[in-house]
């Protein structure tokens, strides 16, 4: 064997000037944490909000479904093979039948609008009773919380206000729910978030929480936050200013292409002007953790417009699920068909193909893909959201890649998998 040249000293030397770069990467690009990532958001104003909102949209989008055909039609309209819709139809009948909505919004942004303090006093503490009350009976989506004001001169009182009032009626019931989210919209500077940081901070302190327990969300509505005026980019700061803090990032279709005078009529989350945005936030937070949603569509499927509505929803939740936005906005009960219908297809059609590699790399097996390890991370995380959304089920993978749920959540999270193992 050959002699080495680098002495012990000379690894210790590169250790030493390296040891930024590790702290670095060990703080701020932690991977994703492995837990679930809701397929999609829906948002309400506040004061609608009532313990069998969920439920009801759920009945109002099958009633929708089963007036124009069926869902096994939605599948056809949406291109789907017979034996695919059909096994697509069957899992989104029983998903809008007991979980219809993953993640729901109470909005006391756009959505509310301006009533006045005291209105907006009555309502932010009626919302977290509300909420505790959902929770406590089993109702509740698995993820809930608020949309407040923004941080702008404006609204930045009433919206901190608003944020107060709802985390301390929800701390004073008891446990914060295990799904809680906060979502800070229309952000223009990285002082706002890190003002964010800084009040959830004092919320934590004021009842008694654990440090970072109230994580929020960023809403990406405005270019000064995709390109600041230095010519730097203020969004791939925010990770780094308020390291674990920020959950995820969701892009806002029409505040951002109305900010770039793109007319009404071409408005749209595939405009290329989204595209841009939405790229800079991937490149943002890769390797933070921090998720990515998408925007959503306001084309409803309402009247005579239904199929062709459901037709533009579900190739716009197919493109931006290719893409690796694995969530986007629904703001109306009818758009929940077209969204499971295209999700479910996605995961379902990707299965085989994804399931047979993942085994092959299990198994160490050889076929006509060699995949590295960083490949075999995306096949199971893959195989993961779609398992946890409900678009495939674990005896199916079972069945297909040879693995069971704790193997598969390790190879797509082994960072996570060796951290809990110690």
């Amino acid at each position: 064997m050959a002699a080495q040249s680098l002495t012990a000293a000379d690894l210790a030397a590169i250790d030493t000037r390296l040891a930024a770069t590790d702290q670095l990467l060990e703080r701020n690009y932690p991977g994703d944490d492995g837990t679930r990532q809701p397929v999609h958001t829906v948002y309400v104003p506040a004061d609608r909000f009532t313990p069998s909102f969920a439920a009801d949209w759920g009945a109002q989008a099958l009633t929708t479904a089963e007036a124009h055909g069926g869902l096994e039609k939605l599948g056809a309209l949406l291109g789907q093979e017979p034996e695919l819709a059909a096994a697509v139809a069957a899992r989104v009948a029983a998903k809008l039948s007991t979980e219809p909505i993953e993640d729901l919004r109470l909005d006391f942004e756009d959505g509310f609008g301006d009533r006045g303090d005291e209105a907006e006093d009555v309502a932010a503490v009626a919302a977290a009773r509300a909420v505790s009350e959902t929770v406590a009976t089993g109702t509740a989506p698995p993820f809930i919380g608020i949309r407040f004001k923004c941080f702008e001169a404006p609204t930045r009182a009433r919206g901190l206000k608003t944020l107060d009032l709802f985390v301390s009626t929800l701390a004073s019931a008891g446990e914060l729910p295990a799904g809680l989210i906060l979502t800070l919209p229309k952000v223009t500077t990285v002082a706002q978030v890190q003002a964010m940081d800084f009040a959830v901070s004092r919320l934590e302190e004021a009842h008694g929480l654990p440090a970072g327990r109230l994580r929020f969300e960023v809403q990406v509505e405005t270019p000064q936050l995709i390109l600041g005026p230095e010519g730097t980019s203020p969004v791939a700061q925010l990770p780094h200013v308020v390291p674990g803090r920020i959950s995820a990032l969701h892009y806002g279709t029409y505040d951002y292409s109305a900010s770039l005078q793109i007319s009404a009529e071409y408005q749209s989350m595939e405009h290329p002007v989204a595209d841009f945005a939405k790229e800079v936030m991937q490149l943002a937070v890769a390797g933070t953790g921090i998720r990515l949603s998408d925007g959503s569509t306001n084309i409803i499927p309402v009247g005579d417009a239904v199929e062709d509505a459901w037709k533009l929803h579900g190739r716009l939740v197919r493109r931006s699920l290719e893409r690796g936005y694995y969530q986007g906005w629904d703001l109306h009960a009818a758009q929940l068909p077209s969204r499971f219908a295209a999700t479910y297809a996605f995961y379902r059609e990707g299965l085989p193909a994804a399931a047979a590699r993942l085994r092959n790399y299990v198994e160490r097996t050889e076929g006509g893909v060699m995949d590295e390890p960083a490949t075999a991370r995306a096949l199971a995380a893959f195989v993961l959201r779609g398992v946890q959304c409900g678009a495939v089920g674990t005896e199916e993978v079972q069945a297909l890649a040879g693995v069971e749920l704790p193997q598969l959540t390790a190879l797509a999270h082994p960072r996570l998998a060796h951290s809990t193992s110690k």
